[in-house]
């Protein structure tokens, strides 16, 4: 095959539209713009300001400015001083119990995190999703462990 031989599919490519040119091409005399009114004449469409009562779009455009992430993940966040502060020693750190002293309203609030705000001087099991390495070097300082859950 060589570069001449290279042809579009069937199909893929449509001949330009000849209007105005008689009535014996099925374009001719209104070419396609019916009759008279404000899209049959010259320079018609295209003037963005006027939108027929509507609130043209360059005023809407302030109001339009950025947009809404759909995958972004909202995180219920606990520090170690309030982990410190709401559990016993020995005690295990999970979603549900989080939820339970009212960090959320259930544990299906969202993925749950601890950050490293504050100090901690109880030993704890914390089982969340997500953990700062300075909350995680604090817990595991004070004699407890990190274990990070999936989902």
């Amino acid at each position: 095959m060589k570069l001449h031989d290279l042809r579009s599919s069937d199909g893929a490519r449509h001949r330009r539209k000849r209007v105005g040119r008689g009535i014996a091409a099925g374009q001719g005399k209104t070419a396609g713009r019916g009759q008279k009114g404000q899209g049959a004449r010259r320079g018609s469409g295209g003037n963005i300001y006027r939108e027929g009562g509507n609130l043209p779009f360059v005023r809407k455009l302030p109001f339009k400015r950025g947009f809404t992430n759909i995958n972004k993940v909202y995180y219920v966040v606990a520090n170690v001083d309030d982990l410190d502060a709401r559990f016993e020693a020995g005690d295990e750190v999970t979603p549900e119990t989080l939820a339970g002293v009212g960090f959320a309203k259930s544990a299906t609030d969202g993925p749950f995190a601890v950050l490293g705000r504050g100090e901690i001087t109880k030993a704890l099991t914390v089982k969340v999703h997500k953990c700062t390495p300075s909350a995680k070097e604090k817990i595991e300082k004070a004699g407890g462990s990190v274990e990070i859950l999936e989902g």
